[in-house]
């Protein structure tokens, strides 16, 4: 089945509100080797501004992949996850994301392009706080590959 083009401009219903735990940026932090004291010590993020423990750049995925999710369940989409490759992936920030934040992410579907058999998916996630403020767009470009 190849991937539905009617998906393009699509926007899913918004995810339920994740809350961004201290302990999970450590987590992730220690994961990616981030070694910033803000990304792992409370007392020197609050020393540099911020009220609690900043998250790093792509801490966002963990948010995004409610979204994307949503994506690969859509039952007329075409996307079979075990042909799927992430072919690219973009944050643009208002803010960082810092341990205490709720955050809710809006899926839209920016594009699909056909290359041959393979198709390429750019999904755009637009995440903002409990106040409805914008935290970052996550931008994924993901390339589906067709039936050879």
């Amino acid at each position: 089945m190849a991937v539905n083009p009617e998906l393009t401009g699509r926007t899913f219903p918004p995810t339920a509100p994740y809350l961004v735990g201290r302990e999970k940026i450590r987590e992730f932090s220690r994961a990616v080797f981030a070694t910033n004291p803000i990304n792992l010590d409370a007392a020197a993020a609050q020393a540099a501004g911020y009220a609690d423990v900043v998250a790093p750049p792509t801490f966002a995925v963990v948010i995004q992949e409610g979204t994307l999710s949503q994506l690969l369940a859509e039952p007329d989409s075409g996307i079979e996850l075990t042909r799927v490759v992430h072919g690219s992936q973009q944050f643009s920030y208002s803010r960082p994301i810092v341990a205490g934040d709720e955050l809710t992410a809006q899926l839209s579907i920016d594009s699909v392009k056909t290359l041959g058999a393979n198709a390429m998916v750019t999904a755009v996630s637009t995440i903002t706080d409990a106040t409805g403020a914008h935290v970052v767009t996550a931008t994924s470009m993901l390339v589906v590959g067709g039936d050879n």
